[in-house]
């Protein structure tokens, strides 16, 4: 691993990061996707990223937000057209960590509420999902690989007392 991811992940583990992060990572990613129209994440740089698009669980109204996530290659209903995990096909993890604060993200609470209404941008693309929240023993296996994937989530789940949430989604049925 090299030497500069180290120290991201060791800043991006402090409680001062908690608290600057959420204001800052989302709206310069927000930016930056939409002037190069759904090419570049600026937090990608360091961990594959998304941009969810769901709608609310209380408005309905459209939210999009940026997030980091863990592409599962060969999982889900894939079309092997190069679009899914950029390998062909896959699957993906987003982890709720919300930078270790307290409560769950709201994205996690829009999940929950229309797990069949989401879209990702990946990699320039728009892919149809569903959302799955992961429980028990599915989810005690993708967090043990979300923790070696990206250390600092097990700083996060030390300082909170909710459980992180962890959803994986697929490719909706008959989407290319």
């Amino acid at each position: 691993m090299a030497p500069g991811v180290r120290l991201v992940q060791k800043v991006s583990s402090t409680r001062a990061f908690a608290r600057i992060a959420p204001h800052v990572v989302p709206a310069m990613d927000r930016t930056v996707h939409r002037l190069t129209r759904g090419r570049v994440l600026l937090s990608a740089q360091m961990l594959p990223g998304v941009v969810l698009t769901v709608p609310g669980a209380r408005s309905g109204q459209l939210r999009t937000t940026p997030l980091a996530c863990m592409p599962e290659k060969g999982r889900g209903s894939g079309s092997g057209d190069g679009h899914g995990s950029g390998e062909g096909g896959g699957s993906w993890i987003l982890v709720g960590s919300n930078f270790g604060r307290a409560g769950h993200p709201a994205w996690t609470a829009n999940l929950l509420a229309h797990p069949d209404g989401a879209v990702i941008s990946w990699k320039g693309h728009d892919i149809p999902v569903r959302a799955r929240l992961l429980t028990g023993e599915e989810r005690a296996v993708v967090w043990e690989a979300a923790l070696k994937f990206w250390p600092p989530y097990a700083a996060y789940q030390a300082r909170i007392d909710r459980e992180i949430r962890l959803f994986r989604l697929e490719r909706r049925d008959g989407q290319v």
